[in-house]
């Protein structure tokens, strides 16, 4: 009986692996060490190419299970449309509404000021206000940063402005443009647009490459800002010890480039690296760890394909010179807004990456070791909704949706 008992079971761990398997073309690494192992991977869907990642783990990770008690709280609703929920200096909670102003949250999710004042966006396709930051003084000089869609020359930009905040009167003051991402174009898709201070007191700004086949091709033109990640002083200025300074017919500000559309930027507090999230096309979407000077391939390579199913390119994803990311996925997820989880009230999550997911509909941790995805699961799946962007704040973190719905996620 025992025997029998024995080998019904090794035919149910074959079957189970032999599943685990059928659903990642790249084969899974089943990793000991995390919290939950041995879950199969959480994308079930057809990849849309065949493409071979360049390494394990790559993709189609195996999933895990948060072990941890944890409660999901929705504690503000129908807000506008928001594009980017930042965690202030003082415990607050500053949330950007795309058709141009910013609104005060407290941690509970009660509206305290609405901000307004600020200059016009264009509030079409994927652009208007989109990111803010804030001055590392911020407590002594109130100053803040945002992005935005800027009509310019024209045509249309990503810039970045500065203002003092005048909270009592609702408003910014001596507002300031210091950064717009030459050449302006025509389009209103692919804007990026996401703002990280690093520990120098330096901005670095995200742009996309606009989308169109005759701005694409800039993301790998230094003379170019456009699919770029720059580096800027509080003034606009170029940083100092940016890559190209010296370069001839280099943009000064570029820090990295070869990207499509990042929308997500966050240090990670182990490291002190920069990562970031980016839309790839009908799959390739993309987490990357930022290195000055570095090209990350669009549109030269990608694990995606174009929406109409052709090849983008050669249809390579790999060439020498150019960046693999950590990790990307295939179909899409739409990879929006990032942030690392600071805290130790849910131990298993600390240091984990968080992803928003629009197109996907979730909020994706991704749990890293050693600068590798090591496993990955999908939170807030149950409420059907388009995740924009998330932050972290105090053991806490704060999801907004593209309906403008606020979700806190803590420990029970």
């Amino acid at each position: 009986m025992q025997l029998r008992r024995s080998f019904s079971l090794a035919i149910i761990l074959m079957v189970a692996f032999s599943s685990i398997c059928a659903n990642d073309h790249t084969h899974p690494v089943i990793n000991s060490s995390l919290d939950t192992t041995g879950l199969p991977p959480v994308e079930t869907k057809r990849p849309n190419s065949d493409y071979k990642s360049a390494f394990a783990g790559q993709t189609r990770i195996n999933g895990v299970k948060t072990t941890t008690p944890y409660t999901v709280e929705k504690i503000a609703d129908k807000l506008g449309a928001p594009f980017a929920i930042v965690a202030m200096p003082d415990g607050r909670l500053m949330v950007t509404i795309k058709s141009g102003y910013m609104e005060i949250h407290d941690a509970d999710g009660k509206l305290v000021k609405k901000i307004t004042g600020l200059p016009d966006v264009v509030y079409a396709g994927q652009g208007g206000l989109l990111d803010v930051a804030f001055d590392p003084k911020f407590a002594s000089n109130k100053i803040m940063y945002w992005s935005y869609a800027e009509k310019y020359q024209g045509d249309n930009v990503t810039a970045v402005a500065k203002a003092k905040l005048d909270e009592a009167g609702g408003k910014v003051e001596n507002v300031t443009v210091i950064f717009r991402a030459a050449p302006s174009t025509t389009g209103n898709l692919q804007f990026g647009s996401r703002l990280q201070f690093d520990k120098n007191g330096d901005l670095f700004v995200s742009v996309g490459e606009k989308f169109s086949p005759e701005s694409r091709v800039q993301a790998q033109q230094l003379n170019s800002l456009l699919g770029k990640i720059v580096r800027i002083t509080t003034d606009g200025k170029p940083a100092k010890g940016n890559p190209f300074i010296n370069k001839p017919d280099a943009r000064p500000e570029i820090f990295s480039y070869g990207h499509r559309n990042p929308d997500g930027l966050d240090i990670n507090p182990s490291t002190g690296e920069l990562w970031e999230s980016e839309f790839g096309p009908r799959g390739g979407d993309e987490i990357n760890i930022i290195h000055a000077g570095k090209n990350y391939g669009w549109p030269v390579i990608t694990y995606g394909r174009e929406y109409s199913g052709q090849q983008v390119g050669e249809g390579i994803q790999q060439k020498e010179g150019m960046e693999q990311p950590v990790y990307y996925w295939d179909p899409v997820i739409s990879p929006c807004g990032i942030c690392f989880y600071k805290g130790n009230a849910i131990p298993e999550w600390k240091n984990n990456l968080f992803v928003s997911s629009l197109s996907g509909q979730h909020l994706d941790r991704l749990v890293i070791k050693d600068n590798k995805v090591v496993g990955e699961e999908r939170l807030l799946a149950d409420k059907n909704t388009r995740i924009r962007d998330v932050t972290y704040l105090d053991n806490m973190l704060y999801a907004i949706t593209d309906s403008g719905d606020i979700y806190r996620i803590r420990k029970k």
